[in-house]
């Protein structure tokens, strides 16, 4: 071996020792978290299996939310709002009530500083159908509303009347008590949530922007206190929504001429159609981390085992490692790209028929930093076939909006305040991957944040949207006491 040879080895012996010492500094420079010291919560009694009763009677109202409003039954909103009116006298002697655009309902509660911005506490009365065929799977019919197990079964339980009944809760409770809030406090129950709020939460948005009322902040459902969901992570970690992704359907359309099934053309609409979704699935918008995933990898990094703490304390070399890897995994795939979802299909009528049109729709929900435009472009360049129509489809559809600053009075107290019900749990923003009507308050308030302050585990993930919804009793004790010492944190 040359000297000239010797010395690049060693150069090069050197340069990797270096880069070694520079990856374990990295790693071991951020140490496991300190969870901030707060103060114990006041002791209050709540009786969290009285206020599981109440959530009971309120899932038994089939409030649900379909794609055509015509198939909407409103009297079932009706009856609901008429069981809150009974059931929280103080709140609703206390605080005014205002109803938009017929179901919409809006509780002012003055405050007795007229110079401080209110804040604003929201959820949804309206929960998704059950899909046909599952009713049997239920081990509680889903509008029952049955307590069994520690739980509350039915439609809505989490998602999101669970919510809605701990905030009344809280403020019935405070009411009683003797709190007054020093800055008014208001709360907002839209109807139309899991279509897209247009004509519940859009509406209340636009009374208060004519109204002039600005929000200090707007706390909306969203992000839980994820328990056991991240690969390797032990400790709890509640995410707090600070923005969410966008949402846009695509509709593709083909078009042919019709015919008996014995002598079909080369493609029928059918294939034509399958072979565009194929390639959309194929080819989906790239992965990559946005500055709150960034955030959030850094938060959970210290947790976890060498290997990953490793990779993640230093994503200036391994970020496309550790992206690759997230997209391997359904959920965490979410997290890291604009998705691609085709969830309509519709063509034939019989079967030695050829289909003269075949239509499908394909949903995107948009990862910050991507748009609705860029989207469709994207459609467009990946179908490139002249014999499908591609279309956005109006009505749902909305950008990212713009995440709020984790360094604001509302942040914080936020924060703070999960520290004091969940000790042990770390604290992240997170970017929420479906939609939340807190999007259509954002031009009214300095910061939307979305959490419900529930833990959330994996056997729970498929019972969302899905069947066996159900929520903890003691659950819903700690949501009311956790509303509650946020509202007089908050003075």
């Amino acid at each position: 071996m040359t000297s000239a040879a010797a010395r690049i080895l060693k150069g090069l012996g050197f340069a990797v020792l270096a880069l070694l010492v520079v990856l374990v500094i990295n790693t071991f420079r951020q140490g496991r978290a300190t969870l901030a010291a707060a103060p114990a919560p006041p002791k209050d009694a709540v009786d969290a299996v009285r206020v599981a009763g109440h959530l009971s009677q309120a899932l038994r109202f089939k409030t649900i939310s379909h794609e055509d409003p015509k198939n909407d039954d409103y009297a079932e909103l009706d009856g609901l709002r008429t069981f809150l009116e009974a059931t929280y006298p103080k709140a609703h002697t206390t605080l005014t009530r205002e109803i938009i655009n017929g179901h919409a309902l809006v509780y002012m509660w003055r405050g007795t500083d007229a110079s401080l911005k209110p804040v604003l506490l929201t959820a949804h009365q309206d929960v998704v159908p059950i899909e046909p065929g599952t009713e049997q799977s239920w081990e509680h019919p889903p509008f029952e509303g049955a307590i069994a197990d520690g739980f509350v079964w039915g439609r809505g339980a989490r998602d999101d009347k669970g919510s809605l009944i701990a905030i009344l809760e809280a403020a019935e409770a405070l009411i009683g008590e003797g709190f007054k809030p020093r800055r008014s406090v208001y709360l907002a129950f839209g109807f139309d949530e899991e279509v897209g709020g247009l004509n519940g939460a859009k509406r209340v948005a636009e009374s208060f922007a004519a109204k002039g009322t600005r929000f200090d902040y707007v706390l909306d459902e969203g992000g839980v206190v994820s328990d056991g969901i991240i690969a390797d992570l032990v400790k709890p970690i509640a995410l707090v929504g600070v923005t969410e992704k966008g949402f846009v359907t695509v509709e593709l359309l083909v078009e042919m001429p019709t015919g008996h099934s014995s002598i079909p053309p080369p493609q029928t609409s059918v294939g034509i159609l399958a072979a565009a979704i194929d390639r959309l699935e194929r080819e989906q918008l790239p992965p990559r981390l946005t500055r709150i995933s960034r955030r959030l990898l850094e938060t959970i990094a210290p947790e976890l085992p060498f290997g990953k703490r490793l990779t993640m304390s230093n994503l200036w070399l391994f970020e496309r490692l550790v992206v690759s890897t997230l997209t391997k995994e359904q959920a965490t795939n979410a997290s890291v790209r604009t998705t691609t979802a085709p969830t309509v299909f519709e063509a034939g009528v019989k079967e030695n028929v050829l289909p003269s049109t075949a239509r499908a729709l394909i949903n995107f929900r948009i990862l910050p930093g991507d748009t609705v435009d860029g989207v469709v472009a994207h459609v467009r360049e990946v179908v490139a076939d002249k014999r499908v129509r591609v279309k956005r489809r109006e009505g749902n559809v909305s950008e990212p909006p713009p995440a709020s600053s984790t360094d604001s009075r509302a942040y914080r107290l936020i924060e703070t305040t999960i520290h004091q019900f969940f000790p042990q749990a770390l604290v992240s923003p997170s970017v929420v991957l479906g939609g939340t009507d807190a999007r259509h308050y954002t031009s009214v308030a300095d910061g939307a944040y979305r959490f419900a302050p529930m833990v959330l585990r994996k056997r729970d993930l498929p019972t969302i949207h899905g069947t066996n919804e159900r929520t903890p009793i003691d659950a819903m004790g700690a949501a009311v006491r956790f509303y509650m010492q946020l509202l007089r944190a908050g003075d």
